[in-house]
Parts: C-alpha cells; sequence; structure tokens
C-alpha cells in the first residue's frame, strides 16, 4: 500500500495496512539544534509516511526587507518578512511579543494588497511551478496544497491587523472586516483556479489559528454569520471546479469545539491539531461528531518533556 493510497484509506474509513503517521511541518529550529548536540544526523525520518507540499503560492511577495531596529544583549525589535514589528530572544526560539502590524486603517491594507497579494505563483515558487504541480501528482504520496498562513477568514487577517485590533474590526468596521474576508476568498480561489487546471490536490489546508485554551476567540455565532459563507463559497469551488481537491483540512489551535459545527456544515473534512492540552479529546469528540469528522492529532506533546526528565 502506497503513502497515499493509506491516506485515502483511511480518510474514507477503509480497511488499510497502516495508519498514516507524518512529520507534516518538521520541528522548529531549536529542537532540531537540540537534536543534533544529542546525536540525531538530521537524516532519520522516524518512520514516517512521505508526503509532498507545495507551499508559499499564497505568501505576500516580494516580502518585506527583514531588518533589525534595535537589540539589546537578550532582545532584539525586528520587522519581519510579513512587515509586523515583533521583539523576540536572540538566543531563544519562543513566542515573541508583537509590537505593530502593516495594517492599522483601511488605506493601509489596500496598499498591501496591492503591493503583495498578486495571483502570480511563478513569482513565489519558479517560473516552472506547473512542472511542479505535476511532479507532487504524479508522487505515490499524498499532495498538499498549504495555506502557509494566508488561506482562511480569521487567521490571515490577524496576520495584517494582529488579534486585539481585528475583533475589535469586527464590532466597530464590520464592512472593513468583510472586505478583507472577500479579497482573501477571491484572492485563492484565482489561485486555485491557476492550480486545478493542471492537477487533481489531495488535500488543500487552511489555517485560522483562532482559538486559545478555553474557547474560540470570537463567538461561534459571529463564525457562522461573517465566516461560515467565505467557507461554504471556498469549499465549493475547488471541490468542484477542474481536477478538484479531494479534502480541506483546516488548522487551528486552542479549544475549537464550539466551531466544528460551523466547519462541517461548510464541507470542510479534516481538522486538526486537536491540542489535548487544550480540553480537546478525540475519543469524546468522535462520539459526538462521528465519522463526519476527520480528526489528525490529539498527540499530547507535554509527554516527552515529562518523559526526559524521568
Amino acid at each position: 500500500m502506497t503513502d497515499r493510497e493509506c491516506f485515502y484509506a483511511s480518510m474514507n474509513y477503509q480497511e488499510r495496512s497502516r495508519h498514516p503517521f507524518w512529520d507534516l511541518f518538521g520541528p522548529w529550529q531549536e529542537t532540531l539544534e537540540l537534536w543534533k548536540k544529542q546525536g540525531y544526523d538530521g537524516k532519520d525520518d522516524f518512520g514516517a509516511d512521505k508526503l509532498v507540499q507545495i507551499r508559499y503560492i499564497f505568501a505576500p511577495h516580494p516580502p518585506f526587507e527583514k531588518k533589525i531596529i534595535s537589540e539589546d544583549s537578550l532582545h532584539r525589535i525586528i520587522v519581519n518578512e510579513d512587515g509586523v514589528m515583533l521583539k523576540e530572544f536572540k538566543e531563544r526560539n519562543t513566542m515573541p511579543q508583537f509590537l505593530r502590524f502593516p495594517v492599522e486603517t483601511h488605506q493601509d491594507f489596500l496598499k498591501f494588497w496591492k503591493e503583495r497579494m498578486d495571483t502570480d505563483i511563478a513569482s513565489r515558487i519558479g517560473p516552472d511551478w506547473k512542472q511542479k504541480l505535476i511532479e507532487a501528482e504524479k508522487s505515490n504520496c499524498p499532495f498538499f496544497i498549504t495555506a502557509d498562513r494566508w488561506v482562511g477568514f480569521f487567521g490571515p487577517l490577524r496576520n495584517l491587523t494582529g488579534l486585539e485590533k481585528l475583533c475589535m474590526l469586527f464590532y466597530d468596521e464590520t464592512e472593513f472586516v468583510e472586505e478583507m474576508m472577500d479579497f482573501f476568498l477571491q484572492r485563492t480561489i484565482e489561485i486555485m483556479k491557476k492550480v486545478l487546471e493542471i492537477v487533481h490536490v489531495d488535500i488543500m489546508i487552511i489555517w485560522e489559528d483562532m482559538a486559545y485554551h478555553s474557547g474560540p476567540l470570537i463567538s461561534p455565532d459571529m463564525v457562522r454569520k461573517y465566516m461560515f459563507p467565505g467557507y461554504k463559497k471556498l469549499v465549493d469551488f475547488v471541490k468542484n471546479y477542474g481536477k478538484k481537491v479531494s479534502f480541506i483540512a483546516l488548522d487551528s489551535d486552542g479549544n475549537v469545539d464550539s466551531l466544528i459545527p460551523i466547519w462541517l456544515d461548510a464541507g470542510i473534512d479534516i481538522i486538526y491539531p486537536f491540542e489535548v492540552q487544550a480540553g480537546m479529546d478525540v475519543v469524546a469528540l468522535r462520539k459526538k461528531y462521528g465519522k463526519s469528522l476527520r480528526m489528525w492529532g490529539g498527540f499530547d506533546k507535554r509527554i516527552w518533556p515529562e518523559e526526559n526528565r524521568q
């Protein structure tokens, strides 16, 4: 059974020789460096199944110039490739402190969009992008088109405005939020149209990261009112256009239990990572939602540090 056959059998609840086991995005750089100090040669894939990902076709381009604004013995303040100003530790790869985002006004958004959000795939992954897609489709493993934080109706907006401002915009400037959502929807459809005219895609990933330990960052009612129409239009398009997408996966950390019915109603097939530390119990969720919900993850990553301390 090939890795692709194993994936389809698992997603369709059919007999298979094993369960898919992926290293989806790889370890953090800090983790990789620690492993190498402990003897890891960088080559062992730990028995993971193979997969092919086409990434960065949705990313802003050209990226902002990454530059250091200031630094001291412990920290540096930088502007990153997405135009976000942040404060980070110099020697540790941890969550930074976000200081400023590239979109503060409607005019900022229009400028950002005009300068960096065209739909030219070649400028992002190279002039041979069509051949790269064809080679990915021909592989014997699952073929992903990955959002890389730039397909969705909450997460990508948060990249532009910051979390607090976006949550306020839902109340203070609703039309602006709806405009941004529509821009992302139309752009994603335009890019995927180019892809699906050439190849069939096994999985397309949407990125949201719109929940924390206790629940979603905005109410389920608001998600259904403002975001559901975009989800539905996008899913209907990619599952019915050209050579089509087989499965839509959505990535959101935190406790997303109250959002799952909305995503399932929109036609989203797979949700991950089901963070155990946020109360996401995959056994209880399977009983609650049945086979309509396909789950990736559900692994308690706190186990590894505990084992290392023993």
